[in-house]
């Protein structure tokens, strides 16, 4: 699929029901979702299709079930022609390297299990705090980060460069707090505090950092398949040693999102897909870019419209 990259996303995506369709239609789907449940010791299923929301939030549990869910749909469109490039929204970006080819299921959703697990002990040990900062730029979200850090001597930096208009920042919870004011006083549009349980891409994730390493290093990777824009670069990369070390970077570092959108644009990306649950990348790459396409897979009918989309494109060329 000249042209086009496959985006995947992280928490924030998730719903209940999410996946319960695939896993209802699609015999794979159920075989991914029973293995998964068998390396995952919990009923994923159940927690994904019932919930209650407060469980499916807890980032123990968001983190296998977007890699899961994504995981399926990979599984699904391995007939459909390849991207240009894929990327992951942070959790997303696992998603990324198993369609790549990086690693396998199995050993991806272990790390995910792990990625999980780690930084919500690390938000339990030393709770911090988000928030999402609209209708400023980019250099006044940095600048009063920094000037708010020194000021408390705290922690409060740019976590998520989501858009253009649109910065998520993270830190200890008085300095997110202090910063959000400022932010208001300083005519963003919105200000608002998050809902995690966690000071994400901060560096409070050190400690999370550190032992996840050591699983990533451990992990058997190849070198990508399809092209990656990573994280913590917004560039391409294909060679498994960067992937490796891009994934323990990328814990306590921004995720540089709207840079990767555009990297992508300059480098004749025009169609962008979103696979998995929601339509939150989707928006983000409006906010980001003008003059290119995008939608999503999520759900059953919107993956067959593609395959039946891509299906005719490929028979129309081979006309």
């Amino acid at each position: 699929m000249k042209h086009t990259a496959w985006l995947f996303a992280g928490q924030g995506s998730q719903y209940i029901g999410m996946m319960q369709d695939l896993v209802e239609q699609y015999e794979s789907a159920r075989q991914r979702l029973q293995k998964a449940e068998q390396i995952l010791d919990f009923p994923l299923g159940k927690i994904c299709f019932e919930g209650p929301a407060e469980v499916l939030q807890q980032t123990r549990y968001t983190q296998p079930a977007l890699y899961v869910h994504e995981a399926i749909l990979v599984d699904l469109l391995r007939k459909a022609p390849r991207p240009s490039a894929v990327a992951g929204h942070s959790l997303g970006e696992y998603s990324a390297l198993y369609a790549a080819g990086v690693f396998s299921f199995e050993d991806g959703l272990r790390l995910v299990q792990l990625r999980g697990q780690l930084m919500y002990e690390a938000g339990t040990d030393r709770p911090g705090a988000m928030a999402a900062i609209i209708g400023l730029p980019p250099h006044i979200v940095e600048q009063i980060c920094q000037e708010v850090a020194e000021q408390l001597q705290q922690v409060v930096v740019p976590a998520n460069y989501n858009a253009p208009d649109q910065i998520v920042i993270s830190g200890d919870q008085a300095a997110v707090e202090k910063a959000v004011d400022v932010f208001r006083e300083q005519g963003a549009k919105r200000a608002v505090l998050l809902k995690v349980s966690g000071a994400f891409h901060s560096p409070l994730m050190e400690p999370a950092k550190q032992r996840l390493a050591a699983a990533i290093q451990e992990t058997p990777m190849q070198d990508a398949q399809i092209p990656v824009y990573t994280n913590v670069s917004a560039q391409l990369v294909t060679d498994a040693g960067q992937l490796r070390e891009a994934l323990i970077q990328q814990l306590t570092s921004p995720v540089l999102w709207m840079q990767t959108l555009q990297m992508m644009a300059n480098a004749g990306i025009t169609h962008f897909v979103e696979i998995g649950p929601g339509r939150v990348l989707q928006g983000l790459v409006r906010r980001t870019l003008l003059g290119v396409q995008s939608n999503g897979i999520d759900k059953v009918e919107q993956l067959h419209r593609f395959l039946e989309a891509v299906t005719q494109e490929v028979q129309t060329k081979e006309e």
